[in-house]
């Protein structure tokens, strides 16, 4: 236990500038969500619109996941535990709020960010495959690809005797803080044993994410979808290192000082540009491509048709 060593009010001006970006992350998450289920509407009565919805799963997928995972994020923001939810942390004693900081670290570093990110990957694959996966297999694949990653974290979050010969930045997933007022304030961190895991991760999936890119810029003809392309993987190939090394940065400093605030606001707003990118370039921007090509499509219907009628109108003047 330390005392208090950080400003108030500048930890609270970080934690409120993370929940600003959570807010417009959640509302970009329901935007996608109608686009999705609007989508999915259309589809039953346009069999044009069948093929573009056949990846809704797959998609929905996507958005569930970065929705949990920036529900997750909350669970760090001391602003919120200690804060605006004061009656209900009043009932959260010292060893349940280490909890919550041990549980945001494995399931953000070690379930869903892993999960988004993976299905982002997918959708890259599948785009170019000519039959479509049944969701069950796309189900199948996330998981099947993040269930080490964490069953790895929960080893090395949870473990309270198999790590004790490591140095105690490597299992740091919280410090406890004091004040004049005897008043026990919980900040959650980032252990490196955790970092080091998903680093991993991380460089293997960026390697694969930009072979997969590569390959579906190859086989595109269509400019401004290529332009997408290059988009997602400069914003994935930027964000996901930037954060592994942020995440290694984070373990120089205590969580009490002003600069692992910025350090830890950096590791989140690398995650969010990667959610909000996915997010545009595969669920909303190829959904609303379909929506205005269906409707393109009815349009050369009913001019088709009114052209036939008109030909049947005439040919019964003449007869």
């Amino acid at each position: 236990m330390t005392h208090i060593s950080s400003t108030p009010f500048l930890d609270t001006a970080f934690d409120l500038t993370t929940l600003s970006f959570i807010t417009v992350l959640l509302v970009l998450c329901i935007l996608s969500l109608c686009f999705i289920f609007h989508l999915r509407f259309k589809s039953r009565y346009s069999h044009h619109l069948q093929r573009f919805n056949s990846l809704w799963t797959v998609r929905f997928l996507l958005v569930l996941f970065i929705t949990l995972w920036s529900l997750n994020e909350l669970l760090r923001l001391t602003v919120v535990r200690e804060g605006y939810f004061y009656n209900l942390s009043t009932n959260l004693s010292r060893s349940k709020q280490e909890t919550l900081c041990k549980a945001h670290v494995v399931l953000s570093l070690g379930f869903f960010e892993p999960a988004f990110l993976v299905t982002l990957l997918f959708l890259v694959d599948v785009s170019i495959k000519k039959d479509t996966p049944s969701s069950l297999w796309a189900i199948g694949y996330v998981l099947s690809m993040c269930l080490p990653i964490l069953c790895l974290q929960v080893l090395f979050v949870f473990s309270k005797t198999d790590l004790l010969f490591w140095p105690h930045y490597f299992r740091r997933s919280y410090v406890v803080l004091s004040n004049s007022l005897s008043k026990d304030t919980v900040l959650c961190a980032y252990p490196l044993l955790s970092t080091i895991v998903f680093g991993a991760f991380g460089l293997g999936y960026s390697f694969w994410f930009i072979l997969s890119c590569w390959k579906v810029v190859s086989m595109v003809i269509n400019n401004a979808l290529r332009v997408r392309i290059y988009g997602l993987a400069f914003t994935v190939m930027i964000s996901v290192p930037a954060q592994i090394v942020f995440l290694a940065l984070s373990v120089v400093w205590k969580p009490e000082e002003p600069v692992y605030c910025v350090v830890a606001l950096l590791v989140f707003l690398s995650s969010f540009a990667c959610a909000v990118v996915g997010q545009g370039i595969l669920v909303i921007r190829p959904i609303a491509d379909s929506l205005a090509a269906g409707k393109d499509f009815r349009r050369c219907n009913n001019r088709g048709t009114s052209r036939r009628l008109g030909d049947r109108g005439s040919l019964s003047e003449n007869a």
